[in-house]
């Protein structure tokens, strides 16, 4: 059979025609499939294909399990029923009998299940205990151009305004969406972003901004401190690795797509005139995110177990590198940590204490104009050094306890420090804003130099702890002293990893669980191990023999968040 060229021409076109229709009816009933390859969406987009995800009974159950005794080992559980004070009023959650409605509840979708999972493991208000779903946690981030901060004006007066470096910062991070939310602006509003920067927030969705800073602070989570849950409402920043970095804060910047747009009355600089406007929420794609087509492949790629999130053995041969210590997986929870990457070699030889957070540390860049100038010799990445121009007082900026290379953090405090008290600096200001955490001993450390040789210093800072000893843990101490389940010490229930209060440390074969102490918390029996403390000393650098600076000259100041 001939055909024409025109026919042929028809033809193409129609199945083209028929294929793209196809692709069509797809994107259109499978809402999964309609953001696969997008940066930017719709926050009420994602929230589509969230929702269709469906629960399933079985890993609904295995998720509750698995909670529940993960957090056998979370020392605080009991505590956390009711805080004691001065923390009563802000934590009291009962997760055990949350789980138990939980596993009773009917959800719509799996997405529901997993915000009332995630909001009943903040309602600890403890950046320890984290329930992060990757699934779900960031795989987009929600912004809005107009981050909020408080300024305090000439009367000494505090209100929320937009932060004058909104559109210097937005335009910057988000070039390539800027001109959605130009064209947002109402009437002759419109391309006017920039003229929103330092704003005056008098209302926010029609209520006092305040109103809005604490419903945040009550599902934020990770801290106990009410009023430092309220300054994760507004944008703060903190010193990298390489650089000053900007938060955006939990107005502008939101780890799950529940938001579709925020109205703000708001007062212009220079302006007696009272506007509202209402902006929308853009959904950005987030870095974890594993591509996808469908609702099929966004399953398999971002949404099931992999090697990286559930347990390994360390002993065996295949997690093992060349230098005998286990080999790294590339774990999602790293992400969500709040500090910059740290080698392998160190994770194992250094303890951590580090902030957990559903939103990973964003490399957005501080505006120039807020950026220090002239760091003193000794600075090195997280750890910046200044002498302000009144010539005795020096300023550490902190921006973490973890750095590529615990050697350097070290030695760079030290330095640094030196280096101000040399200068001239007689009273110091340590600025740990932002600050997520990090090395445990490179806190004992700065405490020592800054404090000198004293009883509150050494052996060591009196930082005494306990450990949760329920039935898991036993078994796993005796393991390792009976069995020698762990003779590389890679498990932290080693007792070679810990020592008594004076500085002593514990044997190979010292039970450091026993005598197990009982304790009744919240009428709940629970059981602890004897006193115990951290090994960090003796310090691998010689420490100065008299204090750097006089303690009672010494300021910590935090902007923002901060994890002790």
């Amino acid at each position: 059979m001939a055909f024409s060229k025109g026919l042929y021409s028809l033809l193409v076109a129609s199945v083209l025609a028929a294929t793209v229709h196809a692709g069509l009816v797809q994107r259109a009933s499978d809402p999964c499939a309609a953001i696969a390859g997008q940066k930017w969406v719709a926050p009420s987009d994602v929230r589509a294909c969230f929702n269709s995800i469906p629960v399933d009974a079985s890993t609904k159950a295995n998720i509750l399990e698995v909670v529940s005794k993960t957090l056998a080992f979370h020392t605080s559980v009991n505590f956390q029923i009711q805080a004691p004070f001065p923390f009563s009023e802000d934590v009291h959650e009962n997760l055990f009998s949350d789980f138990s409605r939980i596993s009773r509840q009917r959800y719509s979708s799996d997405f529901e299940l997993h915000v009332d999972m995630s909001r009943t493991l903040k309602r600890l208000n403890d950046g320890h205990c984290v329930y992060i779903n990757q699934c779900y946690d960031s795989l987009f981030l929600t912004f809005l151009p107009t981050p909020l901060v408080l300024l305090t004006d000439s009367s000494g007066v505090q209100n929320v305004h937009i932060a004058p470096e909104a559109f210097s910062v937005a335009s910057a991070e988000f070039a390539d969406e800027i001109d959605f939310w130009q064209n947002a602006l109402p009437g002759s509003l419109k391309g006017q972003l920039s003229s929103l920067a330092g704003a005056k927030v008098l209302r926010i969705n029609g209520a006092d901004p305040f109103v809005a800073v604490n419903a945040n602070a009550a599902i934020t989570g990770s801290f106990q401190s009410f009023g430092t849950r309220q300054n994760s409402f507004f944008a703060s920043y903190n010193r990298g690795t390489s650089g000053w970095s900007y938060i955006m804060g939990n107005f502008a910047q939101m780890s799950l797509p529940l938001t579709d747009s925020a109205t703000l009355t708001i007062q212009r600089v220079g302006s007696n005139k009272v506007e509202t406007i209402t902006l929308p929420y853009r959904s950005r794609i987030g870095a974890t995110a594993v591509p996808w087509t469908d609702k099929a492949s966004f399953l398999a790629n971002n949404c099931v177990a992999t090697p990286g999130t559930n347990g390994v053995d360390a002993y065996a041969s295949s997690t093992k590198r060349d230098d005998g210590g286990p080999t790294p997986e590339v774990a999602p929870v790293g992400a969500f940590q709040q500090q910059p990457s740290i080698t392998p070699r160190d994770r194992r030889l250094h303890a951590l204490n580090v902030l957990l957070d559903t939103a990973p540390q964003l490399d957005i860049t501080l505006p120039p104009g807020l950026t220090p100038p002239n760091p003193v010799s000794g600075s090195n990445g997280v750890s910046q050094f200044f002498m302000l121009d009144d010539g005795k007082t020096g300023v550490l900026a902190l921006g973490s306890f973890s750095a590529g290379s615990f050697d350097q953090l070290e030695a760079s405090m030290l330095n640094g420090l030196l280096t101000l008290k040399n200068s001239g600096a007689t009273q110091l200001i340590v600025d740990v804003t932002g600050n997520g955490g990090g090395f445990i001993c490179l806190a004992h450390w700065l405490h020592r130099i800054i404090a000198g040789p004293k009883g509150t210093t050494e052996p060591q800072a009196g930082l005494n702890t306990i450990a949760r000893a329920g039935p898991l843990a036993k078994l796993i101490t005796e393991a390792i002293i009976n069995q020698n389940a762990d003779p590389d010490d890679f498990l932290l229930y080693n007792p070679i990893n810990w020592a008594a209060p004076n500085g002593t440390q514990f044997t190979s074969s010292h039970n450091w669980l026993e005598p197990s102490v009982k304790k009744i918390i919240n009428r709940k029996l629970d059981m602890f191990s004897p006193t115990m403390s951290d090994i960090c000393q003796p310090f691998d650098m010689t420490a100065p023999s008299e204090p750097l600076f006089d303690t009672t000259k010494v300021a910590i100041l935090l902007f923002g968040i901060y994890l002790t």
